[in-house]
């Protein structure tokens, strides 16, 4: 963060969110003329420390008045150094909110200033600490104080967490506080035996509250009798009101995210002083129409967005001064709407508590929260999904059937994700449509299974749909060496000069280590027809795609859905990643209707910046029923040519790359972003190609424009043997498969597939044997066994490559 063209600390760029733009307080002669006088100071280094001061002054937007500045320049010119201290004291001291003095021990005490105690609710404004340094020591000068601790405390991932900070203690933590250090100022203290140093005081709250100001220059110099702190009364005088007025693109109100900045491009209201609804963690709080927020007079930027649907728009507001409330109004535009051809958007794992979530004062946060988040980013289906963190709090909020909070079209539900769980190791597991959320026989999460199998047969049984989280992680592939040669590497943590590429080829035939929390055990499950589907959109693309091309190849038919994992590998928002589920004309968007529409793959995933609607092969539409009433099947009765048919779109906000745009587009696909339109940008057009994909080979191109703008478009592919077939544009989009039978064949598409998934087997189960508890370990080696074998009769019957 910079203010103008200058970088400013990192502590103070984060907390620093408002202030009012003038110095604090004005002059209170009867109070200044006896406070902490300081003699015998050298004029030289003073007078270019009260210069820096009066820069730096400058620079936070609080100016001194004309007069001062005017008194302070001809004071400057003083040769005395008596006559110079003295001067500066007396223009200098009206400002200051505190005094500090540091004895010849480096003992540290306090005194209140005179300065007027006004602060200004939701904002920051700027005072002076005179400083007389008796020990000439240079350490930084720090302020402590218990006003300023923390209103939350982060997640441990403890599932049943101690309460730290209380309900109780919020209203006392209502200050925010930076001593400002950057240029042109020092952190550190200069040594001179008077200085100043410039401190924000923030105010969450309006009305009269005291605040106990402390300093120390160091652990163990506070000095003794409570003299380090001084109690002082502040006014917050209240900022102003202002009303929102928010309609959607067809002028009905609406819900939206507004991320609000000053022309610093600090961040309102302060992300420290924040408790849910509005998060902490994020930049933007999210509004309904008829709501409001507080802000101090001054003129922002808002950036106003409803999730990658809608255009991301900035609007300039002006805070008047002077009165009560003001309105504001915002229209939002749109530049697709998949929902008015009846495909609705939904993210299926979604958190309430864990991650950057909260566990105090509370165990994470409340259905209502939720449900704002997902109006504000425009989520159809809201999947939230209670897991090890806070799991005996959260899991109170689980019904079995949709939240009394959903609205008409946006719907909200509490299911469970498997995590922090005895059989983590093995995946991570959403469990969606459960009507219990107690696996039988359990009462704590220890009790649970040690691996992946029965839990998913379990949500199956309840008529649920249950698949894996985070499908990519323990799937990680060896990078591309320049000789071709394939290695492993901590992609987090490269070595110097590392030459390796990412792997970007997909089916990749190298083997993962099966190391970890993702979609590992489904190589057993999808054998074993246990396992639904698999997430992608948040972890590396080839990795999560690579198994289930595998899979697909030899016959398999999970489904995959797009999930964000909020707030833990994206904090963002949620719906950052997504699936879009088609609903019939006649169909009422119902989470059962939604879900079973995932469970069919009547669906795409992507970051909704790109779409693909309505895909079909010949006339069977994915995800619907097919030949004999199968769903996603056609039937041919011998090889022959199949048309695709289908609708893209895309929206690449700049016509030309930028610098932010490459930026994203040069990463290594295993850095975040994982999926995004930007990496398919074809070279400097506004271009993505549109991916024919046929047993996991694209076999056809065409490009489009990614202006916004729906192309209705078809392929004619010919089809040699019995083969899925899909749509992507990588990695921003793609389709679940139609599957297509040649000759009453299933889908052997592969032998170096069915090879894969056969040895993917075994180094599956010897990652996760250790990890199974004893008495389990002959049911999973019995399911371990039934999908080598199921894998073993593929080969013998799979097709060359």
């Amino acid at each position: 963060m910079s203010l103008g063209r200058r970088s400013v600390s990192p502590y103070f760029a984060a907390i620093a969110s408002l202030f009012v733009f003038c110095l604090a307080g004005g002059p209170q002669t009867a109070k200044a003329d006896d406070f902490l006088k300081v003699d015998n100071v050298e004029s030289q280094p003073l007078a270019a420390g009260v210069e820096r001061l009066m820069e730096a002054l400058e620079y936070v937007g609080a100016p001194l008045p004309a007069a001062d500045r005017d008194a302070l320049k001809a004071a400057l010119k003083e040769t005395n150094d008596a006559k110079l201290a003295a001067a500066v004291q007396k223009v200098l001291d009206p400002h200051c909110v505190v005094g500090v003095t540091i004895n010849p021990e480096s003992r540290v005490s306090v005194v209140e200033g005179p300065a007027k105690k006004e602060l200004i609710q939701q904002g920051w404004r700027t005072f002076l600490v005179k400083v007389h340094n008796l020990a000439g020591i240079n350490p930084e000068l720090k302020i402590e104080s218990p006003n300023l601790a923390p209103v939350y405390k982060r997640s441990t991932g403890k599932a049943d967490p101690k309460l730290e900070v209380t309900p109780a203690d919020v209203p006392n933590r209502w200050l925010g506080a930076v001593m400002f250090n950057a240029q042109p100022l020092k952190p550190a203290l200069s040594g001179l035996a008077l200085e100043y140093r410039i401190i924000q005081l923030y105010s969450r709250d309006v009305g009269k509250r005291e605040a106990k100001l402390g300093f120390n220059v160091g652990q163990g110099t506070q000095d003794l009798g409570f003299r380090n702190a001084v109690a002082v009364l502040f006014q917050c005088l209240p900022a102003v009101e202002v009303s929102l007025r928010i309609s959607d693109f067809d002028g009905k109100p609406t819900t939206a995210a507004f991320v609000i900045r000053d022309k610093f491009d600090r961040v309102y209201p302060n992300p420290a002083r924040r408790l849910a609804p509005d998060f902490f963690f994020h930049n933007q709080i999210y509004r309904s129409d008829g709501e409001s927020f507080h802000l101090p007079p001054g003129d922002y930027t808002v950036e106003v967005s409803r999730g990658p649907e809608y255009l991301v728009e900035t609007h300039k507001l002006n805070v008047a001064a002077g009165v009560v409330s003001q309105s504001a109004e915002f229209k939002l535009h749109r530049w697709t709407h998949p929902a008015e051809r009846r495909w609705f958007s939904g993210d299926h794992h979604v958190h309430a508590a864990g991650c950057a979530h909260y566990e105090n004062p509370t165990e994470g946060v409340t259905p209502a929260d939720m449900m704002r988040h997902i109006l504000g980013e425009d989520l159809n289906v809201g999947c939230v999904l209670s897991w090890g963190p806070c799991w005996y709090a959260q899991k109170q909020y689980f019904e079995g059937k949709t939240s009394a909070l959903s609205r008409p079209d946006y719907l909200m539900r509490y299911d469970v994700e498997v995590s922090g769980f005895p059989s983590s190791h093995a995946g991570h597991l959403c469990l969606l449509r459960l009507s219990e959320d107690d696996y039988p026989g359990t009462e704590l999460i220890e009790q649970w299974p040690s691996w992946t199998q029965p839990i998913l047969e379990w949500c199956q049984k309840q008529k649920g749909v249950a698949g894996y989280s985070h499908s990519g992680w323990g799937l990680q592939l060896p990078d591309v060496m320049p000789d071709g040669a394939r290695q492993f590497v901590d992609c987090n943590r490269l070595p110097t000069g590392w030459n390796g590429k990412a792997a970007d080829k997909l089916p990749d035939y190298a083997m993962p280590k099966f190391d970890g929390i993702g979609a590992n055990e489904y190589i057993v499950t999808t054998a074993n027809g246990a396992c639904d589907f698999i997430s992608a959109v948040d972890t590396p693309p080839v990795w999560e795609l690579n198994i289930w091309y595998h899979t697909l190849n030899c016959g398999m038919t999970s489904r995959i859905s797009g999930e964000t994992d909020f707030p833990c590998i994206y904090g963002d928002k949620v719906g950052l990643g997504r699936i879009y589920v088609k609903l019939g004309s006649d169909e009422r968007l119902t989470y059962d209707t939604w879900v079973q529409g995932l469970k069919d793959g009547r669906s795409y995933c992507g970051d909704g910046l790109s779409h693909i609607l309505d895909f079909k092969v010949n006339n069977v539409a994915v995800g619907e029923p097919g030949a004999g009433g199968k769903i996603s099947q056609l039937n041919l009765e011998k090889p022959g040519t199949v048309k695709v048919a289908f609708d893209a779109s895309a929206f690449l906000a700049s016509p030309k790359p930028t610098p932010e745009t490459e930026s994203i587009r040069k990463r290594r696909l295993d850095y975040k972003p994982y999926w995004h339109l930007e990496r398919a940008r074809l070279g400097e057009t506004r271009d993505v190609p549109v991916e024919l994909v046929v047993n996991g080979i694209p076999v056809a191109t065409k490009n489009i424009v990614a202006d916004g703008k729906s192309q209705s478009m078809t392929f004619d592919v010919p089809i040699k043997q019995s083969s899925w077939v899909a749509l992507r544009i990588f990695p921003s989009v793609h389709t679940n498969p139609v599957f297509v039978e040649v000759g009453g064949k299933p889908i052997r598409a592969s032998k170096k597939s069915a090879e894969w998934c056969l040895k993917a087997v075994d180094v599956c189960w010897n990652a996760k044997v250790g990890g199974i508890r004893a008495t389990e370990k002959e049911a999973a080696k019995v399911a371990y066994d039934k999908a080598r074998a199921a894998y073993a009769a593929i080969l013998k019957e799979a097709e060359g490559d």
